[in-house]
């Protein structure tokens, strides 16, 4: 199964550079530095495997399945699933997550439509969240308050990627991460979602669905606020991110079907250095820091 799967390491982690957010800070220490690149590499080859792969995607989320638990046994076969040992082995993380991201990728073959917000919601459990409790425990920090947080804002992320893809989910996938309830209300048609450019209608909804994006990542505050060192950081980051994406998506007056919407990497700079500075700081350099990022992001 792996030869007729693919998708080989070089393939899946070149991806990171296209991501909304930096999946993992340069000078982060080497071990978990290591273990970040493992769970993106997984989630990565997880998700190709449910949106490319030609062959029987069922069969082949199966396969990393039984993977997974070749890792368990130092016996795994495929270079991603390779780099992910080291993770299992060194840290106290069961597979629940993995499960779930794999479990996520087997609803994307037979789940094309949600009715409502939170059954996308609890779509979202089972393809974003998981990451995030991975993080956490990768930084020995995730208690029940962190992951509580941590979901909200995984599940924002989440919403912001659909966000950005509409076309290609539409087009090229048949699947629309819109709840139908909310396209009726908004009057949204699904052929609008394949159009050169959005309906009023269409912006309307994206700006509402942006709304309820960036409530959810406002959970960022009170969760990086409440972590130190790398994990600081590393969250800040990926925060950061889905709200510049945000940022790009409404500068484009919520036309998502025009041209792709991603954050610049001065906007995304710009509101990570907002999240870890403490609002009593006053540090002149830092201030100075974010400003220079905010005036770089408005000339380009």
């Amino acid at each position: 199964m792996q030869a007729e799967v693919g998708f080989d390491l070089d393939s899946i982690m070149t991806q990171r550079g296209a991501e909304n957010f930096p999946v993992v800070l340069r000078a982060v220490p080497a071990r978990p530095r290591a273990h970040l690149l493992a769970v993106y590499g997984f989630a990565r080859l997880v998700d190709d495997i449910g949106d490319e792969y030609d062959g029987d995607r069922l069969a082949a989320l199966d396969w990393v399945e039984e993977e997974l638990g070749r890792v368990r046994r130092g016996g795994a076969t495929h270079p991603v699933m390779v780099q992910l040992t080291p993770l299992l082995t060194e840290l106290d993380i069961d597979d629940e997550p993995f499960l779930a991201l794999i479990e996520a990728n087997r609803l994307d073959q037979l789940k094309h439509r949600y009715q409502t917000q939170a059954e996308l919601a609890e779509y979202c459990t089972l393809s974003a969240n998981p990451v995030g409790r991975l993080v956490l425990a990768i930084f020995d920090a995730a208690t029940a308050e962190r992951i509580a947080l941590s979901d909200a804002v995984c599940t924002g992320l989440q919403l912001v990627e659909h966000l950005q893809d509409i076309r290609e989910d539409y087009v090229e996938k048949g699947r629309i991460y819109f709840p139908a309830d909310e396209m009726a209300r908004f009057g949204v048609d699904e052929d609008d979602l394949a159009q050169v450019r959005a309906t009023e209608q269409l912006r309307r909804l994206v700006a509402h669905q942006c709304d309820a994006a960036r409530g959810l990542l406002s959970r960022g505050d009170p969760l990086v606020a409440s972590l130190t060192g790398w994990a600081k950081m590393t969250v800040a980051g990926y925060a950061a991110g889905g709200l510049a994406a945000l940022d790009a998506i409404a500068g484009a007056d919520y036309d998502v079907l025009a041209k792709l919407r991603t954050p610049t990497k001065a906007r995304t700079a710009a509101h990570a250095i907002r999240l870890v500075t403490p609002r009593s700081v006053t540090d002149a350099k830092l201030v100075r820091a974010g400003r220079d990022a905010a005036a770089r992001w408005r000339r380009k």
